[in-house]
């Protein structure tokens, strides 16, 4: 059974910009209607910290930084200030624009959204400031950076939910993965069956259609990660001890000790391997 299930289907969700543009416009108050607004930004050349789970467009020169979270991580805004800065650098390059010109260079307002479906008591909406992670504390920092937290689980934003299609389809598709999980479903299945559910139930119906081989191969992917990272942490574990025990045998060697002597407390085998290594 891999780990609590850590949804990907968000970043999915915003590859596509009508459901980009759905998302942004319930959060702001505005009523674009043409997808083609919104300009994606890929994260590649900056610092992506997660696989798969981070989303930049870019609309009406509002750049927005989006992410799915099942924790909340109180340096998210510090990873906001890296990706921003890195995709600014980009923009500008894009845009060909010299920051030492005499003319003042417009660039995007900043937004950066987390939304947050964890199974740890979190409030509705939350603010997370850069300030906070700064050594001296000030009244008015140089620079701030807020990040906003909408917590989309069951019985939290439901006003913000009832308008997005996107947010209310996702955060039932996740509520049914982890019900699948309960029964003891594996990871796979408890996706797999919840993908059908959905389409059932009409909810996200088109995306999960056309998403539903890459979703179920990014869970085969996860799985694999996991346990290939599972048995790279027993290898490292196992070669740890071994080469602590050899360090101890010889040590009881160094104050005198006989082969007979250590091997009453460390395989025979072992206590010959790495006294006769001193020899050779």
């Amino acid at each position: 059974m891999c780990r609590e299930y850590k949804s990907d289907v968000f970043s999915m969700l915003m590859e596509d910009k009508s459901y980009a543009l759905e998302v942004y416009n319930v959060l702001n108050g505005t009523e674009y209607t043409d997808p083609d607004l919104v300009e994606m930004i890929p994260l590649d050349q900056g610092v992506s910290l997660s696989i798969r789970n981070d989303a930049a467009f870019i609309v009406d020169m509002h750049m927005n930084f989006y992410e799915h979270q099942s924790t909340v991580n109180p340096n998210m805004p510090l990873r906001g200030l890296i990706y921003l800065v890195n995709t600014l650098e980009q923009f500008l390059k894009e845009q060909e624009k010299n920051v030492f010109a005499k003319r003042l260079i417009q660039i995007p307002n900043p937004h950066f959204v987390v939304f947050y479906n964890g199974l740890e008591q979190q409030p509705e909406c939350r603010e997370l400031r850069l300030s906070d992670a700064y050594f001296h504390r000030e009244d008015s920092p140089s620079l701030e950076l807020i990040c906003k937290v909408y917590n989309i689980n069951p019985g939290y934003s439901e006003k913000m939910k009832a308008n997005s299609k996107v947010l209310s389809g996702y955060t039932t598709f996740v509520e049914m993965v982890r019900e699948n999980a309960k029964l003891g479903m594996s990871k796979k299945d408890a996706v797999e069956q919840a993908i059908e559910e959905c389409k059932k139930q009409h909810i996200l119906e088109d995306f999960f259609r056309r998403k539903r081989g890459a979703i179920l191969n990014m869970v085969h992917f996860d799985c694999t990660f996991e346990a290939q990272e599972k048995f790279i942490r027993k290898e490292s574990y196992e070669e740890g001890s071994a080469e602590s025990d050899r360090r101890a045998i010889i040590n009881m060697h160094d104050l005198g000790l006989s082969a007979d002597q250590i091997s009453q407390k460390y395989p025979r085998a072992v206590v010959e391997e790495t006294l006769g290594s001193l020899m050779s």
